[in-house]
């Protein structure tokens, strides 16, 4: 079993980082990629000083532990929402203040207006077909309009 750590070797270290990169296309879920990545580090660290193999394993496990707030930042980063379109699928939010026409007349509290290539439905005080409103209040698909 020793003799197994001994001969643990550059190639063995690159040829692991491999391995677990490609599981991780087969499954992913980022944590396969991370635990190649420190793989392949502990490889190119041995091809430049051959570090012992109870060092090898302590570089594999420091950079394994390390790469964990590495990918939750990283992954916290990519979450935020886009600073280029702050709509970015709360696409109603992006629709208030704007002015449409009427599709189809508010009688009741309830009409359509057609935005873009959409016919949503609005809720305002009664209006004829055709006439301008303004979207005042959007909560999930239902526009709240007022007459512009």
């Amino acid at each position: 079993m020793s003799d197994m750590f001994v001969t643990l070797g550059t190639w063995n270290w690159l040829i692991f980082g491999v391995l677990l990169m490609a599981l991780e296309l087969l499954a992913p879920g980022i944590f396969l990629f991370w635990l190649g990545l420190a793989a392949l580090l502990v490889g190119l660290i041995s091809f430049a000083f051959a570090p012992g193999w109870q060092l090898q394993i302590l570089l594999f496990a420091l950079f394994a532990i390390a790469a964990v707030p590495i990918w939750r930042r990283l992954a916290r980063a990519s979450a935020a929402p886009s600073r280029d379109n702050p709509f970015l699928n709360r696409r109603a939010a992006g629709l208030v203040g704007r002015e449409f026409t009427l599709e189809k007349p508010i009688i009741d509290g309830n009409g359509t207006v057609r935005i873009d290539d959409t016919v949503w439905r609005v809720a305002g005080p009664d209006a004829p077909a055709g006439s301008r409103v303004r979207i005042v209040q959007a909560d999930g698909a239902h526009l709240t309009v007022a007459a512009a």
